[in-house]
């Protein structure tokens, strides 16, 4: 019997990297040889590396005037011919034993771990500006998990079986999709954008992935690890360029299978539309996976922690510059504390300091790009000009040498203010006061201000208080987290996803999401068939 049938996956520990410290030296050394280098990424079509005559530079957000590589751009035919590709060798890969596709992607997250950790540690602190801290548990450890747990997930998925009958043998095969998967992936995580094509072809399945060109220098570190691992060329073929004209011919094709998304809301309706305008064109019924937008809460009860509020404000809100669709982004206090905590958060978010990845000090990095950075400025000048609201902190921008935005609070008077209701995606908080004995009816105005309901935390020291906010918020979060910050699931932990206006809640990181890309047969065997039609009670 083969090992892989007791496989049970283990989290990643997570590196330090204090100072002096061998791993820091390491990422150090990485950082700087591929900071000061030109990586050229090509398009990933089968056997084939293709660079071609166009080509966009890859700038870091934190010095967007440094080149440290270009990636090439696909035409219509590079990308109708990356889907003839997949389709070549569908086949073959689907008759590839589940043993030998979960070994090739566990030796994945062994190089991960250990040969290219530095190298995508690097990647993604360089093209996507994250510190080190979030790098680390983004593009090492939960790529890893993620790896890791699809293998245990595809392991239980397998052993679910129904029960024979009389004279009956049951079985269900977990067959891939007929046709391919599309992958659209997001710049905010390396883990994620890994896992949206890695979990379909774990399942059997073949995928074109399009990632973030914000993602790409990583991406690109992605894709020379499945290589190393095993993974037959064309099971997953990569191509850049014009989004719009990848995905209308993805979305055109007889054999598209399903979508595999995480980005903004309001592209994944377009796609879901574009989809159902083209319904007749498919051989099957599509599979639609998204995971979108959040516009995540934290609510404190008067009876909540100081200190545990201030620091899931501080983490929720302002790790990785707030551009995690989970990250905190209105924040609901009870008068009786709020002074007291609003003058701890505000102190403290006057001592974060931002700047480059690869100065270990620095908390925040910059957002990712120009129109982020225009965006989110946007945002603060609105709250700037304002009678309903005061800027605590912050509120400073600078795009001279990188997309630095510093931490913002905002105090509002009005809790259906723009800030509390549309998503930011950036480095700006909002914070509104209500009166404690108020606390039960703006549990309704928080379900109710927003569309999204991806994430969100309720921070309080009644146990009573909590689960009338389990109950009353029930469909406000797909994630609700209980006196921590609305972010940072761990995969195998805390399965991810949200519903309403922030996806179709398939949870990434459980067996919830392979299940998505599979579509079970159930053979039945008759041992004693019988051999004329009449039932026994017929006379």
């Amino acid at each position: 019997m083969s090992k892989l049938k007791d496989y049970k996956a283990v989290n990643e520990p997570v590196f330090s990297y204090f100072k002096n410290s061998v791993e820091r030296k390491n990422i150090e050394k990485e950082y700087e040889n591929m900071f000061n280098s030109k990586t050229e990424i090509p398009l990933y079509i089968g056997s084939e590396k293709i660079f071609t005559e166009k080509r966009k530079d890859i700038l870091p957000p934190h010095d967007h005037k440094n080149v440290v590589g270009t990636y090439s751009l696909a035409d219509e035919g590079h990308v109708k011919s990356a889907i003839d590709n997949l389709l070549k060798n569908k086949t073959t890969w689907s008759e590839t034993s589940w043993e030998e596709r979960c070994n090739i992607f566990l030796k994945a997250a062994d190089l991960i771990s250990k040969k290219y950790r530095t190298k995508i540690l690097a990647s993604t602190m360089i093209g996507q500006s994250k510190n080190i801290f979030q790098a680390e548990i983004d593009a090492a450890c939960e790529l890893a998990d993620f790896l890791r747990f699809n293998v245990e997930y595809l392991v239980e998925i397998y052993n679910e079986q129904p029960i024979d009958g009389p004279g009956k043998k049951n079985n269900l095969e977990y067959r891939p999709l007929e046709g391919f998967v599309y992958s659209v992936t997001p710049f905010n995580f390396t883990a994620i954008g890994a896992n949206l094509c890695a979990s379909a072809a774990l399942m059997g399945n073949v995928v074109l992935w399009k990632p973030s060109d914000n993602q790409v220098l990583s991406a690109k570190i992605t894709m020379d690890v499945f290589e190393e691992a095993g993974l037959p060329k064309g099971v997953i073929n990569l191509v850049t360029g014009d989004p719009e004209m990848i995905t209308n011919i993805a979305l055109s094709h007889k054999e598209f299978s399903g979508l595999h998304f995480t980005g903004s809301t309001t592209i994944f309706r377009h796609l879901w539309k574009k989809i159902g305008e083209n319904i007749n064109t498919y051989r099957d019924y599509p599979r639609i996976v998204g995971e979108t937008g959040g516009k995540d809460f934290i609510f404190c009860h008067p009876t909540a922690d100081l200190e545990v509020s201030a620091t899931a404000i501080i983490r929720g809100g302002f790790e990785y510059q707030g551009q995690k669709c989970s990250a905190a982004s209105r924040i609901y206090l009870p008068r009786s504390i709020s002074k007291e905590l609003i003058s701890n958060v505000v102190d403290q978010v006057k001592t974060i300091k931002m700047g480059s990845p690869i100065d270990f000090n620095n908390f925040m990095t910059a957002v990712i790009h120009e129109k982020a950075f225009e965006r989110i400025s946007n945002y603060i000048e609105y709250a700037k000009s304002s009678n309903d609201c005061e800027v605590l902190c912050g509120g400073g921008y600078n795009d001279s040498v990188g997309y630095f935005v510093e931490p913002t609070i905002i105090l509002t008077s009005d809790h259906q203010f723009k800030t509390m209701r549309e998503e930011i995606f950036g480095p700006v908080v909002t914070i509104f006061e209500y009166d404690d004995k108020d606390w039960k009816s703006m549990l309704d105005v928080l379900d109710s201000t927003s569309e999204y309901a991806l994430t969100g935390a309720f921070i309080s020291n009644d146990e009573n208080s909590i689960n009338y906010a389990l109950n009353k918020l029930k469909y406000s979060a797909g994630n609700f987290y209980i006196n921590d910050k609305p972010s940072g699931a761990v995969v195998g932990q805390q399965p991810f996803g949200g519903c309403r206006a922030s996806g179709t809640d398939d949870k990434a990181g459980s067996k919830l999401n392979l299940l998505r890309w599979v579509s079970p047969r159930l053979v039945s065997r008759t041992e004693n068939p019988p051999t004329s039609y009449p039932y026994e009670y017929m006379d």
